[in-house]
């Protein structure tokens, strides 16, 4: 028997599940406040939920800084929203699978002069099967374990001396098909059969879990870290999946799933509400604070995960 299900069986409330479907009806509260001359720095904002909150920031008056993936992509938003909004834009190229990428964005944003008012980490990656960088790196792994961690690890001088932000991470209700929590001897899925849906889902758990080491650290210098399920919205996410799983997609998901703006309106709110000004260590669906699963209130699975990221990091050389 998995020993998670001993771990955690127990602790499950039928209560915790029914809030989520109710909260899957509801609609993010809105802030109608501008945020002019404010920085928000947004991961993957060439399309879907990172493109309508690059879009939604904008046009209340914020500077953009995007990091994402492709060159002409950010070329064509970045001059789109900058010409719509006349407001600052610009945009660091980075593969944020990649350990040096990684690297390379959190020394720029910690070079940066101005604070870093809101930082969102939406992007994110849906793999049908295992995927390797380069260099061997499990994509998922990556991507969803050790990007949020490492930007956010490296810009601990900056919050200390600017002593202000909020940092959001872009995650989803799907950590709960990791119901019987983290295998932390097998974080890259050499052992197990990989599957997508359970990779993404350790992978958004993996997010909440060090989201709590992560706000410790952070509430001394009066930054706040929070998590968001942005709701069923149509994105890009998957695309790089087989045709069967396109189909399905094209065909199933994205006719029930809303725009992807209603993700940028609660993006918004919670970044810039004076209401969540204090509020750090919590999961939203969409802007509604909901009780987590018990594998992502685990604080010692939570100590585990860290220590063994770090372990793992200084084998490839990186100290935080």
């Amino acid at each position: 028997m998995n020993p998670g299900v001993r771990k955690y069986w127990a602790k499950y409330r039928w209560s915790n599940v029914y809030a989520m479907i109710r909260n899957m009806k509801r609609y993010p509260e809105i802030n109608l406040e501008p945020f002019p001359g404010k920085l928000a720095v947004i991961t993957g904002a060439t399309s879907g939920i990172g493109y309508c909150t690059a879009c939604k920031y904008a046009s209340m008056g914020a500077h953009i800084l995007m990091v994402n993936r492709h060159p002409e992509k950010s070329e064509s938003v970045r001059k789109e929203i900058a010409e719509k909004f006349n407001v600052p834009v610009e945009y660091v190229i980075a593969d944020l699978a990649l350990l040096p990428d990684i690297q390379r964005v959190g020394r720029h944003l910690r070079s940066l002069e101005k604070p870093i008012d809101v930082l969102i980490h939406n992007a994110g990656v849906h793999l049908e099967s295992r995927k390797e960088n380069p260099v061997g790196l499990e994509v998922n792994f990556a991507v969803h374990y050790l990007c949020p961690l490492i930007i956010n690890k490296m810009l601990l001088p900056k919050f200390q001396r600017d002593r202000t932000g909020r940092i959001l991470l872009v995650n989803s209700e799907a950590y709960r098909f990791a119901a019987w929590g983290l295998d932390i001897e097998d974080l890259q899925w050499k052992r197990r059969r990989y599957t997508g849906i359970k990779a993404y889902g350790a992978g958004k758990l993996a997010q909440l879990l060090l989201m709590h080491i992560l706000s410790r650290e952070l509430t001394p210098y009066n930054v706040t870290i929070n998590a968001m399920h942005p709701g069923m919205v149509r994105t890009e996410s998957g695309k790089d999946n087989g045709k069967l799983y396109q189909w399905y997609k094209k065909n199933f998901i994205n006719k029930l799933s809303a725009s992807p703006e209603i993700s940028a309106e609660a993006l918004y709110y919670l970044g810039t509400s004076p209401d969540q000004s204090q509020t750090t260590d919590v999961f939203f669906h969409l802007t509604t604070a909901e009780e987590m699963a018990p594998p992502a209130l685990d604080s010692e699975a939570a100590e585990a995960l860290s220590e063994k990221i770090g372990d793992f990091l200084k084998m490839e050389g990186i100290v935080l």
